[in-house]
């Protein structure tokens, strides 16, 4: 098979996969927080996750510089949340975390936010070339939950709640 999908092809596919929404926060020198929906656990033994982050966005020199990350699970009470770090109108390095509530991680310093599902903080473990992303994989390091509520969702190019 030789055939390679169409970029908006492809887009549109994946808009059928309904995905939930972190934030990927990352502190120190290039403090800076994203909305991501490309995370995924990968091992409990060891325990990692990774996220996907495109080369030229801001949060890949963040993770790239700090050497670690942090994820925020979002509730469904979380949109605006969610559309704040995934729009560029706010404020470069850590200023830009004035907006939200949250505290630093305990193991990283990373922002974690107030609010939300469950909080991871990572260790880099591993980058992987993955066309114009690098797949970041990250040594969980610490991990909480927070109280149960319903779910922030992507699906079909727009924001759900799961009740």
């Amino acid at each position: 098979m030789t055939a390679t999908a169409e970029p908006v092809s492809l887009r549109e596919a994946m808009s059928r996969f309904a995905t939930g929404i972190v934030v990927l926060t990352a502190g120190g020198e290039h403090s800076h927080g994203m909305t991501a929906n490309a995370f995924s656990s990968v091992s409990l033994d060891p325990p990692q996750v990774l996220c996907c982050v495109t080369r030229t966005a801001r949060m890949h020199r963040a993770i790239t510089s700090a050497g670690c990350f942090a994820v925020s699970v979002l509730s469904a009470e979380q949109e605006a949340t969610a559309r704040y770090f995934a729009g560029g109108r706010r404020p470069d390095g850590a200023t830009q975390f004035d907006a939200v509530d949250w505290a630093p991680g305990p193991c990283t310093g990373a922002p974690l936010l107030g609010g939300a599902l469950a909080w991871l903080e990572c260790e880099l473990a591993e980058a992987h070339e993955g066309g114009d992303h690098t797949i970041f994989v990250g040594r969980v390091l610490g991990s909480n939950r927070g109280p149960d509520r319903s779910a922030l969702l992507y699906f079909g190019g727009a924001y759900h709640r799961l009740t």
